[in-house]
């Protein structure tokens, strides 16, 4: 399964926090990029296992970038 995760620094906190758009409420922090990638792929894990009928969901996130 892929789910997009956006990855958001925060200088209070001084690590990321990783948000997953496609599954609501599922978010995790980690001080370096790896290991905020490291315990949202556990969160993300710890949200299907609890929510069965996601997982024969299919979705799709679009992705884009605009200039002002």
């Amino acid at each position: 399964m892929r789910l997009l995760v956006n990855l958001i620094y925060d200088s209070e906190y001084k690590g990321y926090v990783a948000d997953v758009p496609e599954l609501p409420g599922c978010m995790s922090q980690g001080k370096t990029v790896e290991s905020t990638i490291k315990n949202v792929k556990e969160a993300i894990s710890l949200y299907l296992d609890t929510v069965p009928s996601r997982r024969k969901t299919s979705t799709a996130a679009l992705t884009t970038v605009v200039e002002v």
